[in-house]
């Protein structure tokens, strides 16, 4: 594995309006690795992915993305950029209205100029790839919950990116298919030398695809490692997301009410 950086995100702080979301978040991501980013619900998993697509302005710290800084590049250089990520996003995000391969077509339609022969061929390529030859007519609404999972990454990598992001690519599946999901994620990296960022709550699926994975609570970074290293890891914090281990939550009787009176007491 490449030790070049295709990501940096440094001391990245967020706030919606006064509640801080991130806090001081610095990572890295290397050419050609899958880095996982585990976290419990609200943790700030999505927010992190949203800065990492260009989605958000931080309060401070800095994103650059291939070299660049996603925050301060004009819009117009943003776009570029955008063009060589891929995202598969949680659910698909097929446009239920279009068929399997109008939905993969989609972003070769609105960035390139090739004819649709080309076009066609190349999004057939991805299709034959994620094993979905054959259901080019077919609509959203037909499709199996792995279906849908795989035509997301067919149209993420129709036009080859460097960087594929996979919002909670395995959630909601049976066992076996998330894990075709998750093998899938591996042949598409090695097979197109990409790198990979994979937001996750599942466990399995993170221990299993991670070259290394970052742990995200309550908007702070834990740890960032190796699989074995965060399985070992002596954070508490750590070891209560790896066991589903719930920590009870003091409760102050004054806040409480205060809560449910709405701060009128």
């Amino acid at each position: 594995m490449s030790t070049e950086s295709v990501i940096a995100v440094e001391s990245l702080v967020t706030h919606y309006g006064s509640r801080q979301i991130l806090k001081n978040v610095s990572l890295e991501v290397r050419a050609g690795e899958i880095l996982v980013i585990m976290g419990g619900s609200g943790s700030g998993k999505s927010t992190l992915l949203n800065h990492l697509l260009g989605l958000l302005r931080p309060t401070s710290g800095n994103v650059h993305i291939l070299g660049q800084d996603i925050n301060t590049i004009p819009d117009i250089e943003l776009t570029l950029l955008r063009q060589k990520i891929g995202v598969a996003f949680q659910g698909g995000a097929l446009f239920s209205s279009l068929s399997v391969l109008e939905n993969i077509l989609l972003p070769l339609r609105e960035h390139t100029r090739l004819d649709r022969m080309t076009m066609e061929i190349m999004a057939r390529l991805k299709m034959e790839v994620v094993n979905l030859a054959g259901f080019d007519a077919l609509m959203p609404a037909e499709l199996s919950g792995g279906m849908i999972k795989r035509a997301a990454l067919a149209r993420a990598i129709v036009m080859d990116p460097r960087i594929l992001f996979c919002d909670e690519p395995s959630a909601g599946l049976d066992p076996v298919v998330a894990a075709q999901i998750d093998d899938l994620i591996l042949d598409l990296r090695d097979a197109m030398a990409m790198s990979v960022v994979v937001v996750t709550h599942e466990l399995d699926s993170a221990f299993k695809i991670a070259d290394r994975i970052c742990v995200l609570d309550q908007g702070e970074i834990l740890a960032i490692g190796s699989v074995p290293e965060i399985r070992a890891h002596p954070n508490e914090r750590i070891q209560n997301l790896l066991n589903r281990r719930v920590k009870p939550v003091d409760l102050d009787p004054e806040e409480y009410l205060r809560r449910l009176t709405g701060g009128r007491l």
